[in-house]
This record gives C-alpha cells, sequence and structure tokens, in this order.
C-alpha cells in the first residue's frame, strides 16, 4: 500500500479529472455530431452500436438509453460480428462503432465489412487519425488526454467521455421526436418511475373497501364503519353525493372533548369536515400522492365528474405499489 495514501482525495480527483473531461467534451462538437443525429433521427432503420472491451459495455447501455427514449436499438459485440453477429445488421440500419484508439484489431476487420453492406457508419472515437476515424461517415472526437487512474491505462476518463456522448445523442433525438413523458411510460411500464407516469387512482382503489355513512348515521355506528373497514375514515354522502368525511383523528378529538359527556346515538355529520379533499378516479396516482403530502393527509375520497363517490385511496396503496 501507498504510504500516507489518502482515499478521500484519490476519489475527489478521480470525479475532478472525470469532471474536466466531459467540460472540454463541448470544445469537439462540431457538423458531424448535428449530421449524426439528423441521420438517424431520418433513418427508416435502427441502429446497431457496437465496440470491444470496455467499449462495448458502453455501446451496451447507451444501446439502452436509446431503446427508452424511442430510437430503436441493439447492441452487438465487435468480436462476435466478425464470427456471426453481423446477420443482425439491416438494411437501412446506422452502425455506430465505438473505441478509444480506433485501431484495435477487431475495428479493423469490423468495419469495411459494415462499409461493404452499404450501411452508414458512426465512430465515437478518441483518436481523429485513426483507422475507425477516417473509415467512418461521421466521427464524433471523445478525446481525452489521460486515464484518471496513474498508470494512464484503466479506461476511466474514456469511457466517461464515450457514455456522455452517447447520452448527448440520445437527448438530441428525444428533442426532435418530441418525445414526452407519456411516450416514457410506455417504455418503462415496471419499477416505480413507470407507475409514476401511468398509474391512476382507479386502478388503486377499487381493491379498498367502500367505508361511507349518511348524514343522520349516530357516531356509534360512524365508530364502527370506520373500524371495520380499516381505512381510518368514513365518507358522509346524501344520496350517492359526498357531503362530508370523518376521519379516525376527528373521532379521537370529538371524544377527547366531550368525555364527560358523550352522546353516541348523536348524529355523526355534526363532526364531520363539510370540504372534504377529494380526487377524481382518472387523475394520475402521484397527484393523489402530491396532495397528501401537500395536506398531511393520509386518504382522499374518490369521485366521478358528477361528486358521487366511489371510494377511498389510502397512502398505503401508493406505498405498496413503490410510487412514493
Amino acid at each position: 500500500m501507498m504510504a500516507n495514501f489518502d482515499v478521500k482525495n484519490v476519489i475527489k480527483d478521480t470525479i475532478l479529472q472525470e469532471a474536466e473531461v466531459i467540460k472540454t467534451l463541448t470544445n469537439y462538437v462540431d457538423d458531424d455530431f448535428e449530421k449524426s443525429v439528423q441521420a438517424i433521427f431520418q433513418s427508416k432503420g435502427r441502429v446497431i452500436i457496437t465496440g470491444i472491451g470496455k467499449s462495448a459495455k458502453i455501446a451496451d447501455k447507451i444501446a439502452a438509453t436509446l431503446n427508452s427514449t424511442g430510437t430503436p436499438s441493439l447492441f452487438m459485440h465487435a468480436a462476435e460480428a466478425i464470427h456471426g453477429d453481423l446477420g443482425m445488421i439491416q438494411k437501412g440500419d446506422i452502425v455506430i462503432v465505438i473505441s478509444k484508439s480506433g485501431n484495435t484489431p477487431e475495428i479493423k476487420v469490423l468495419v469495411p465489412l459494415i462499409k461493404a453492406f452499404g450501411n452508414t457508419t458512426i465512430a465515437i472515437c478518441g483518436e481523429k487519425s485513426s483507422f475507425l476515424a477516417q473509415n467512418c461517415d461521421y466521427f464524433l472526437n471523445c478525446y481525452v488526454d489521460k486515464e484518471a487512474d496513474p498508470n494512464n491505462l484503466a479506461p476511466t476518463c474514456s469511457t466517461t467521455a464515450q457514455l456522455v456522448v452517447g447520452d448527448a445523442l440520445s437527448v438530441a433525438l428525444l428533442h426532435l421526436r418530441g418525445f414526452t413523458s407519456k411516450d416514457f411510460a410506455k417504455y418503462h411500464p415496471g419499477g416505480s418511475l413507470g407507475k409514476r407516469l401511468y398509474m391512476k387512482v382507479r386502478d388503486l382503489y377499487r381493491s379498498n373497501e367502500k367505508p361511507w355513512i349518511d348524514d343522520t348515521t349516530p357516531l356509534s355506528d360512524a365508530l364502527i364503519e370506520i373500524s371495520s373497514k380499516r381505512l381510518g375514515c368514513t365518507a358522509v354522502v346524501k344520496g350517492s353525493k359526498v357531503i362530508g368525511i370523518i376521519t379516525d383523528g376527528d373521532l379521537r378529538r370529538f371524544l377527547g372533548t366531550h368525555k364527560e359527556n358523550i352522546n353516541m346515538q348523536a348524529a355523526a355529520c355534526m363532526i364531520m369536515t363539510k370540504t372534504p379533499m377529494t380526487i377524481h378516479e382518472e387523475d394520475y396516482a402521484v397527484k393523489a400522492l402530491n396532495i397528501m403530502r401537500e395536506k398531511s393527509i393520509t386518504q382522499l375520497l374518490v369521485v366521478d365528474d358528477d361528486n358521487n363517490y366511489l371510494g377511498v385511496i389510502h397512502l398505503h396503496d401508493l406505498i405498496r405499489e413503490g410510487i412514493i
């Protein structure tokens, strides 16, 4: 172990070096970047992204980012490509080749084969004079003068630069496509992110009990309704319309202040909140979460267009689905 080795300082220095590399990349953005984006946008085919070694791992990630933002993409390992995987390239596909040096043996074999197919090629490379840069239709420069490791060997700054260029292409294409949060939800239906974008109140409240009383129900029955339905509240309705809400907190406060003279047969509506917070069944569940956070409450009454009472959505429903 090196003497006086300071782990935190090494970590900070690595981060700063890579941050400087990213900042420097803006100096290399030229017409080839714009032409590459336009070529991909106008293409009727897919984007095939390939590389070798650590660049292959970056290529795989860029393909995933493009797919998730509306640009159909495939990852093709450069070594596997020259042993049969070239068959995945179709007419009209655009091929992005990623390499730090642009001179690895696999790249020198692969690029001429792709060019023979007639596909448009884009190089993401750190050497302008390399075989790859000189033999692709477009060259996206991601040069770095040194890696973050003291031996200048381990791909660190160079792979960060490749990744950032790929992200920049993806975001530019996202803008061109007018890609919205609704589009994003289509490609990310799983997990909490997707649920926040597409799950609606109606998807959640229907699995709950539907506590309700009318405006003449006595307190004793209101207490039973709240306890039995286990949602911490009951709606107060007249016909089918919401006119109020009683929560278990309302009951506790009432019983605490009237403990010397409690009339459990009194009408429950006398302690109800007359302007309860409600939410439409077609609203997104994340809106319910935002209201609960803003108002410091744990449930909302669900209604339709005519204020007809439909049920209750509870904070626990949102937690269970990972929306919170």
